[in-house]
């Protein structure tokens, strides 16, 4: 195991009716921006049970935050902030709207354009920030991770935040009304986060390994359920939760990660506008395959300890591997190639342009260039 510090202040506020502490959690001096996306919060309820608990706070909205949030709708909501001052910034949403929320906060306390923020990587600076959850899929609740695309450009990139939500409410009733396409890409969101900390190399860490593997079982057993039971608390309450532990840094402590199949999801979502856990669904299959020789080993535990999959041969056992985890995506009713989104040469060469052009290199021993990239997207072609 690596050497590693583990920090993570975020407050976690779980449960039924959570949503009505939010007037403790909040100092009564505090100037309050509510940052929300498109309207599903008053069709839930979640909107009114938010305004009850901060009645006579001193508090502004911002609507619009789009899924993959844009730069350039962000860049309102920052220059709001400055004019009214702003010292605490609260995402009533999904992992979109945390996300974007993420850059709001940086954003109102830096003095250059937001994008510059992305381009870096990390915001040294930043105002305080919380959550109140209603979709479950990016971690994003309790990390300080997040993704903004530009439209102008059609990039998308990752940063991290100096700053974590002060706290996160995760109340699992408001994901009841939740379309299932959209629960069908957090479940493949979630599962792919483990992956990408979990299939790397042997023997780095018994506990993270087998933690990680809890969360792959769970989420394989219950997705039918969360998917045919709009109103199964025990269910949701697993499939919120799972969400959180994928990627808070739990799992991540002292080993190595991957994160190639997400950096290439990212340029299909800014290139072709596919949710981002559906591009995971048709890539992830693709890489493992492609990688199935250094992934070899961890291949054949994930295969035995996650799918109890067995075979006369290891090659035998990680084609079985490789096709549980298709027909996973599959079951929750996924894609899993390109063709099936009109997805071509055209958009395959754009990617891997891209990669070429910046040079990237990815992968947990970083030999993946954008050749191996090509042969990634050519797979799930």
């Amino acid at each position: 195991m690596q050497n590693f510090v583990y920090h993570n202040p975020t407050r976690l506020v779980f449960g039924k009716g959570e949503i009505a502490k939010l007037g403790a959690l909040i100092e009564k001096d505090r100037k309050i921006m509510l940052i929300f996306g498109g309207g599903s919060v008053k069709q839930n309820g979640v909107y009114e049970q938010v305004k009850a608990a901060l009645k006579d706070r001193d508090a502004i909205e911002f609507w619009g935050v789009e899924p993959n949030p844009k730069i350039e709708t962000l860049r309102k909501a920052i220059a709001l902030a400055k004019e009214q001052k702003i010292d605490l910034f609260l995402a009533v949403g999904g992992g979109s709207v945390l996300d974007g929320t993420k850059l709001i906060a940086a954003g109102a306390v830096y003095e250059g354009d937001a994008w510059e923020i992305v381009l870096k990587g990390y915001a040294d600076r930043s105002a305080d920030y919380a959550s109140v959850m209603t979709l479950s899929a990016t971690g994003s609740e309790m990390n300080a991770g997040a993704v903004i695309s530009r439209g102008e450009t059609d990039e998308k990139f990752a940063f991290f935040s100096v700053k974590y939500p002060v706290f996160s409410i995760l109340d699992p009733q408001t994901t009841y009304s939740i379309p299932s396409d959209q629960l069908a890409n957090g479940l493949s969101d979630i599962f792919v986060h483990v992956l990408e900390q979990y299939m790397t190399s042997m023997g780095q860490s018994r506990l993270m390994d087998r933690w990680a593997e809890g969360i792959m079982q769970t989420i394989a057993e219950i997705a039918p359920k969360v998917l045919d039971n709009a109103n199964d608390y025990k269910t949701r309450s697993d499939y919120m939760l799972s969400a959180t532990l994928a990627l808070n840094g739990m799992i991540a402590m002292g080993v190595t990660q991957d994160w190639t199949t997400h950096m290439i999801g990212h340029e299909l979502t800014a290139l072709t506008d596919i949710a981002h856990g559906a591009t995971l669904a048709v890539i992830y299959p693709a890489t493992l395959s492609v990688l199935r020789e250094s992934k070899k080993d961890k291949i054949l535990q994930y295969a035995d300890r996650v799918w109890r999959i067995n075979g006369e041969s290891q090659n035998e056992i990680i084609c079985k591997a490789i096709a549980a985890t298709e027909s996973f995506f599959r079951s929750l009713g996924l894609k899993t190639r390109l063709f099936e989104y009109g997805v071509g040469e055209g958009i395959i060469d754009k990617i891997v342009n891209r990669f070429e052009e910046r040079k990237t290199i990815l992968g947990e021993n970083g030999d993946i260039d954008a050749a191996v990239v090509k042969k990634i997207l050519l797979a799930c072609k």
